[in-house]
């Protein structure tokens, strides 16, 4: 296994970089993180809708949000696939495909977090946004999503830890990420497929174990936080 690495380390770190697209981890990475920061927005608005109180939001959204949820990620790369091209009228790179269908797709799980995180807010907060008066929506961007966002930060990051195994499957689609560079090695080594293979799945295992270490120093310091306010409130 080691010799596999001394002889491939810079196809599964970077893929053909310089002399072709980047790949290898960065690009497992670059995915995750670009289609995460890409479905933010959307999350926020479909979790708006899920607490919204007029059904001319609050059904559209809620449809969206289950609908994404109980279907495979695999359905949607399929569909960005074939539709993408027919909707622009030009061929799409892999890669920007494979950000489609995981924005689509981790913008209803981001939106269940944040609408948990604004539903675990107490509700003395908007009514005294209100008495200050502030609209709801003025409210809800200066008071209330900063808190929710700064409550759920442990459960975005966890979901990103998802999301960068999810990346495994662009391999179907031929972008060139971690995945995609293994089974390129294995197709040049032809004898040594378990070796290749379990040097993949400790690669994503050492990567989402720091992932998950960073999630709870983070949860830790949001806790330590909180507490440092409710002394100074029990305090004053």
């Amino acid at each position: 296994m080691w010799e596999i690495v001394q002889n491939n380390w810079e196809l599964l770190l970077i893929g053909q970089y310089p002399n072709g697209p980047i790949g290898g981890l960065a690009a497992t990475l670059g995915l995750a993180a670009v289609s995460l920061l890409l479905a933010l927005p959307f999350s926020v608005l479909l979790a708006l809708g899920r607490i919204s109180r007029f059904k001319i939001f609050f059904l559209p959204a809620s449809a969206l949000v289950y609908l994404v949820r109980g279907l495979p990620l695999l359905m949607f790369i399929f569909w960005a696939y074939f539709f993408v091209p027919l909707i622009i009228g030009r061929p799409v790179a892999g890669a920007t495909t494979m950000i489609v269908a995981l924005v689509c797709y981790e913008s209803a799980y981001l939106a269940e977090i944040i609408r948990a995180g604004i539903q675990s807010l107490p509700s003395g907060q908007m009514e005294a946004g209100r008495a200050l008066g502030l609209s709801y929506w003025q409210t809800m961007r200066r008071i209330i999503l900063p808190q929710a966002m700064f409550n759920m930060l442990p459960s975005m990051l966890s979901q990103f830890i998802s999301t960068v195994k999810e990346t495994s499957l662009a391999y179907v689609i031929s972008v060139q990420e971690l995945t995609y560079a293994a089974n390129q090695i294995n197709s040049v080594l032809l004898t040594k497929p378990f070796e290749v293979f379990a040097l993949l799945a400790l690669t994503y295992f050492i990567l989402n174990f720091f992932l998950s270490v960073l999630v709870r120093q983070v949860e830790v310091r949001i806790e330590r936080r909180r507490l440092g306010r409710a002394v100074t409130v029990v305090t004053a």
